[in-house]
């Protein structure tokens, strides 16, 4: 059996992590994160890419350059997740299980982070569990994409 391959993708500002408001996503740098994930994947027999952006068209493309690379996605989009209708398409081309992932509770924050562009094409969305949030989202993604298809 092939190895499976995840891409997660960290959206603006995720790179100062560990700096930006401690208070609200802890002090785990990105860096950390991605190291975790790679510790992580391992034991569950899988491999992760990760990327992270400030730049929306950066995302789209990297998303759009997914196909036929990697078995799923988790991507935390970040403030992103409230405005871009460009990383919503980029989702609905792909025929691959995504886990839309938030650091904080978004619908415990200010009303105008209550609403994701993505929440309705992601195969589920996990938020509030800080850095933990993406390991949740590791395994959850491990099972799905080591199911056998259903077709």
């Amino acid at each position: 059996m092939k190895q499976r391959k995840i891409l997660v993708i960290h959206g603006p500002n995720l790179n100062m992590l560990g700096k930006r408001e401690p208070e609200i996503y802890g002090t785990t740098t990105l860096e950390d994160i991605n190291k975790g994930l790679s510790e992580k994947a391992i034991k569950l027999g899988c491999s992760v890419d990760t990327f992270q952006s400030n730049h929306e068209g950066d995302i789209v493309e990297k998303i759009q350059d997914t196909k036929g690379k990697y078995d799923s996605i988790i991507i935390n989009p970040a403030a992103y997740t409230h405005t871009s209708v460009a990383i919503r398409d980029a989702l609905l081309l792909l025929d691959i299980p995504v886990i839309e992932i938030h650091l904080s509770n978004i619908y415990k924050r200010e009303p105008f982070r209550h609403k994701s562009m993505l929440a309705d094409v992601v195969s589920g969305q996990i938020s509030g569990f800080g850095a933990n949030s993406y390991f949740l989202a590791l395994d959850a993604i491990s099972e799905l994409i080591s199911k056998p298809s259903q077709d």
